[in-house]
């Protein structure tokens, strides 16, 4: 091997050498401890476990309301056929489960209140994710009732005592259900939502080095 050659590997090696040092040197540095996946707000999460968890207070509103029907002696879905009224009109009144197409069309109908109540949940989680997300419990009691009841003053008396009218001749909703009917409904879900908030938290992704 010549002169010239021996001084090329030389060369070569000791490039190679500082390229080890290099890689070594990037193995034994420490890593980040706590490398969030995300951080901020993470408002399509909270919207998507909303859509979820207000199904649940959704089915627990209308639990609550075949229940009291059923201690009245009315029809157990009594509530469904009235909000049936919106497109229906009065019809709706005389759906029966075991006529016809009364029971499909009342099966849709709870079907509807059903993914009615999946949008609400998306505001319910939101607005509590923004001002309870690590409160106590009786603090997401307190601002869902707030919104609960904004909610039902908002769809009974700002929307549905002229639209219904305007557009099916009658304002059924309105007038047949009580007011302490319509208010418990809506705060029978607002609760359910604050109790199942948890279900819904946000917990970051955290990538922990077990380097030492």
């Amino acid at each position: 091997m010549t002169d010239k050659e021996l001084t090329a590997v030389e060369r070569e090696l000791a490039e190679l050498r500082a390229r080890v040092a290099q890689l070594e040197s990037e193995v034994t540095s420490p890593a980040p401890r706590d490398r969030q996946w995300t951080r901020g707000y993470y408002l399509t999460y909270y919207a998507t476990a909303g859509f979820f968890l207000g199904m649940i207070a959704a089915v627990a509103s209308l639990v609550f309301n075949i229940v009291g029907s059923l201690l009245v002696g009315q029809h157990p879905l009594q509530l469904i056929r009235v909000y049936l009224t919106f497109g229906l009109g009065q019809k709706a009144l005389d759906l029966e489960l075991d006529q016809g197409d009364g029971g499909l069309a009342l099966i849709i109908g709870c079907c509807l209140y059903i993914a009615t109540g999946m949008l609400l949940g998306v505001i319910f989680q939101v607005v509590l994710s923004r001002f309870a997300d690590r409160g106590p419990l009786a603090k997401r009691l307190a601002i869902a009732t707030v919104l609960a009841v904004a909610v039902w003053l908002v769809n009974f008396y700002l929307l549905l005592s002229w639209i219904q009218p305007l557009l099916f001749g009658g304002n059924w909703i309105v007038e047949l259900i009580p007011v302490w009917v319509a208010l418990l409904t809506h705060l029978v879900f607002g609760w359910t939502m604050a109790l199942v908030y948890p279900l819904g938290m946000y917990e970051p992704y955290r990538a922990v080095s077990e380097r030492s």
